[in-house]
């Protein structure tokens, strides 16, 4: 009974989920939306079923599976050592990447906030300087940093449900139906183009079975936690960003560096829109703090692997790679520079797309090895043609979302590929049968 009471139930391990996917994902979203206008509810649908899919495929893959190392063990089982290597390199990179889009989203905030217009390069610094300052914060260990995380995320969850339970009081229909297609697209191309964004929305769903050992029954409650989370937080997304849409009109939302603060302006007043967008802004950051520890880590897991350079494995007194996360940051902080466009919004979907398009290559790679992973593991045949149906539908996705994604982002993103491949050649001496026999 003892071991039973230290595991979380299904409905605990949903929240979880939910949770871990909500972060700071949605806060720029309704601006990103604006360009398309409120037929982007289609692209919603798209991928709601599309991370449905991702998420019902990952939570067989954590049962199946016995090698460690997450999307890296799943990719072994078709790829070898290689596609674990890229697996847990593009999905570094993501991360990497994601962070500095995070940051931007806390400047966008705070500059609203404070009432500053900032230069493109000005937007930059201040990128910098928040990454700089969350990293600094993580000298001092995960109990802190988790401490933090776990309250700041309510900064954004306690916002979001307001809007999408009390928002219907200012909802105009007319507003939402005027705003339906303000800028003529086609109805391809005003799907295709909100898919990368919604996507982004939901990274992190890759996760949910990671808390596999720590749940009661876990073959029958991880898929309910992967797939209840995802609906819930489908439902969330889905109905706070239409609400928005019927609130404020689409040409302020488009033009918007914190488009719910903007919201709770025309809601309520000037004040509470401020006091939201304060709320936003430490969300925000403490889901930076989290994610640059989380980065350092998983750095630290690749580096154990062989994959990354031995530097991401030292450790200060207290547990902290602490020049791992130097390293990261004095990325993250190029990535900035390198980015600079004439708008906030802009340089934050640069970076949007880019963490999408790395981030969708270990999905691919997963989702690919779903099939040779039950063979080995000897999984029930009638089970595993409904898993393989669902994984080709998340790859399909996967494909659509890398071509919504656009030139730019596929271009930058082939070459972030294509360079580990390189490092991988590198490294590869290591996974060799004859080197290990000689060594």
């Amino acid at each position: 009974m003892g071991i039973k009471k230290d595991k979380m139930s299904v409905t605990q391990l949903t929240i979880i989920t939910a949770i871990n996917m909500m972060g700071s994902g949605i806060i720029m979203l309704p601006t990103k939306l604006a360009e398309v206008g409120t037929m982007s509810i289609l692209s919603w649908v798209v991928t709601v079923l599309g991370a449905l899919a991702l998420a019902y495929s990952f939570a067989q893959c954590g049962m199946f599976t016995r090698k460690n190392g997450g999307m890296g063990g799943y990719a072994e089982y078709s790829f070898g050592k290689a596609g674990s290597f890229m697996a847990n390199y593009t999905y570094s990179v993501s991360l990497l990447i994601a962070n500095a889009a995070i940051a931007i989203s806390a400047v966008g905030y705070a500059s609203v906030l404070m009432g500053m217009e900032l230069s493109p390069l000005a937007v930059g610094l201040w990128t910098i300087f928040t990454l700089w300052l969350a990293t600094v914060l993580n000298f001092g260990g995960a109990r802190i940093t988790g401490r933090l995380s776990s309250f700041t995320v309510w900064g954004v969850i306690i916002p979001v449900f307001i809007i999408s339970i009390f928002g219907w009081f200012w909802f105009s229909g007319d507003l939402y139906i005027k705003s339906w297609n303000p800028h003529h697209l086609s109805f391809f191309s005003g799907i295709s183009d909100s898919i990368a964004i919604t996507l982004w929305a939901f990274l992190g769903l890759e996760s949910a079975a990671a808390n596999m050992d720590a749940v009661e029954n876990p073959k029958k409650n991880v898929p309910i936690a992967c797939l209840g989370g995802t609906i819930g937080v489908a439902i969330i997304y889905i109905v706070s960003t239409n609400v928005m849409a019927g609130i404020v009109p689409n040409l302020d939302l488009l033009h918007s560096n914190a488009p719910f603060g903007l919201a709770f302006a025309l809601m309520f007043n000037p004040l509470a829109g401020k006091i939201v967008m304060g709320l936003m802004v430490i969300s925000c950051f403490g889901s930076l703090l989290g994610w640059q520890f989380t980065i350092a880590q998983v750095f630290k897991g690749g580096a154990e692997e062989g994959y990354f350079p031995k530097v991401f494995e030292k450790l200060t007194g207290n547990g902290v790679p602490l020049l791992g996360m130097l390293i990261i940051t004095i990325i993250q902080s190029l990535l900035s520079l390198m980015t600079i466009s004439p708008t906030l919004a802009k340089q934050f979907y640069i970076l949007v797309n880019l963490a999408v398009v790395t981030n969708v290559i270990p999905y691919l790679l997963s989702m690919a090895s779903v099939k040779v992973m039950q063979k080995e593991e000897h999984v029930n045949e009638h089970k595993s043609k409904i898993t393989n149906i669902i994984a080709m539908i998340a790859s399909i996705y996967s494909l659509y979302a890398l071509y919504t994604a656009g030139f730019e982002a596929m271009m930058y993103g082939s070459i972030v590929t294509f360079a580990g491949w390189t490092l991988y050649g590198i490294v590869s001496y290591k996974y060799n049968k004859d080197y290990e026999e000689v060594k």
